[in-house]
Order: structure tokens, then C-alpha cells, then sequence
């Protein structure tokens, strides 16, 4: 039980810094400096308004210093990324697995608010995830890793290809259909790549085929319910995040239940 305390609480600090992530990185703002400030008044802020969750919810959801009322992303991202680090221990116990895996989670969560708000995935995320899966794919050499089904070296190279190369041929027909380069991102066509670094082929063409279903069947509710209209773009990076942890955590079970 304190292992999972004590997970969750990086969880929360963790999520702290991918808060840090979903306001800069579209600015192309250093992520290091400068120090955690107020957006609004400028302040600088101290380490006790700092706390994850803890200092939000102590503060009423509002500026220490001059008032203003912070956006509640702040603790649901705190909130979030503690749970998913949670489910990720659960499932790989404290190994090399978790730490990379939970090193995913980092990124992708920020791919969902920053998607989600601005429509882009930045290179400084997707360069950082490439980062971290060739270190996946370098231990993968002399330590075969679980999660790719084998104990071939080349496996994680080849989860680069099937969602990169399925999305970017999207991306090319919708450039010929529809005469426009919104139908499908490039961001969402390089993120698949450290993606499918981590999870290998096979569990990329799950994450793929769940992103697709669970954006597809998403698009549907929202343009039935006047949400959202035919011709509105609607972000896909947060239906890859999603597919990809649910892969993660529960692709080998989905995968043999389809087929036995």
C-alpha cells in the first residue's frame, strides 16, 4: 500500500511539471526556466504554492497573490497523470518497464491538453518520446522486454511503421480529396513513432485500430448532438493517447481474447 502512496504522489509532481509542459512547449518556451509564476499578476511563485493538488485545492482554485481564478486543468492534470502512474505500477511493478512507460505517460498527457487546445502536437514532445524509445529499444537488446511479444532486437524499430505510415498515406489522400492538410495532422503522423517505439508492431497496430474506433465512434456523438459540424476538425492526438494506454496496459489481453 505505501508503494502505490508513494507512486501516486510522484504521480502528482509529475503532473505538476506536465502542466509546466502544456503551457510552454507551444510557445516554445524552455521548460526549466524561468521559475513557476503567475500568468496573470507575474508573480513568482513560492514551494508551498507549489504542493501538486494540495496547494490548488488550499487556495481555492484561485491566485495567491492577486486573485485571479486558475484554471481547474491544473489539478485534473495533477489528478490524472497520479492516477495513470497507479495503473502503470499496477501492471509492471516497480521494474524499468514502469519508469519508461510512466516516462510515455508524461508526454502523452501533455499531448491531450496541448491537442486539445492549440490542434498541435509539438516536435520538442515527439523528439523527447523518440529519446526515450531508443533507450527502450537499446535495453530491449539485452533484456527482452514483455511487452513486445518477442525476443527479436528489431521489433521496436518496427512499431515505427505500421501507425506512422498508415496516417501519413491519410494525410496524403486527404491533401488529394480535400485539397487540404487538415484532415490529418503531421503531428499525429510523428507521434506514432516513439509509440510504436514502445510498444512494438504488433500492439502499434492495436493502438492504432483502438485510436481510429474510439475517434470514429467519438466524431459520430459529437456531430450527432450538433457538438460539432462535418466539415470541423477534431484533434486525434487525445484517441492515439488513448490507445496507446490502453494498449499498454491491457494489449496482450485484448489481443488473445480475439483470437482464442
Amino acid at each position: 500500500m505505501l508503494a502505490y502512496f508513494l507512486v501516486l504522489a510522484f504521480g502528482f509532481a509529475a503532473g505538476s511539471f506536465v502542466n509546466v509542459c502544456i503551457y510552454r512547449t507551444p510557445k516554445d518556451m524552455s521548460v526549466a526556466v524561468p521559475r513557476s509564476h503567475c500568468t496573470s499578476c507575474g508573480r513568482t511563485l513560492r514551494a508551498y504554492d507549489l504542493i501538486p493538488v494540495l496547494s490548488y485545492l488550499m487556495i481555492g482554485g484561485k491566485c495567491r497573490y492577486c486573485g485571479v481564478r486558475l484554471s481547474p486543468r491544473y489539478v485534473i492534470v495533477e489528478l490524472l497523470t497520479g492516477v495513470l502512474f497507479v495503473l502503470i505500477f499496477h501492471r509492471y511493478g516497480f521494474t524499468f518497464d514502469f519508469v519508461m512507460y510512466a516516462y510515455l505517460m508524461i508526454l502523452l498527457v501533455a499531448v491531450v491538453f496541448i491537442d486539445l487546445k492549440h490542434m498541435i502536437i509539438p516536435n520538442g514532445i515527439v523528439i523527447a518520446g523518440i529519446y526515450g524509445g531508443l533507450a527502450v529499444f537499446v535495453y530491449n537488446i539485452f533484456r527482452p522486454m514483455e511487452i513486445y511479444g518477442d525476443t527479436n532486437w528489431w521489433t521496436p524499430l518496427l512499431g515505427i511503421i505500421p501507425g506512422s505510415v498508415f496516417l501519413f498515406i491519410v494525410f496524403l489522400i486527404g491533401i488529394i480529396i480535400y485539397k487540404t492538410d487538415s484532415a490529418m495532422g503531421l503531428g499525429d503522423v510523428k507521434l506514432f513513432a516513439p509509440i510504436g517505439l514502445f510498444l512494438g508492431w504488433r500492439l502499434c497496430i492495436l493502438a492504432l485500430l483502438i485510436s481510429v474506433i474510439a475517434g470514429g465512434l467519438i466524431g459520430v456523438i459529437l456531430i450527432a448532438t450538433g457538438v460539432k459540424k462535418r466539415k470541423d476538425t477534431i484533434p486525434f492526438g487525445p484517441f492515439i493517447v488513448l490507445g496507446s494506454f490502453v494498449t499498454l496496459l491491457w494489449g496482450w489481453d485484448i489481443i488473445y481474447w480475439y483470437v482464442y
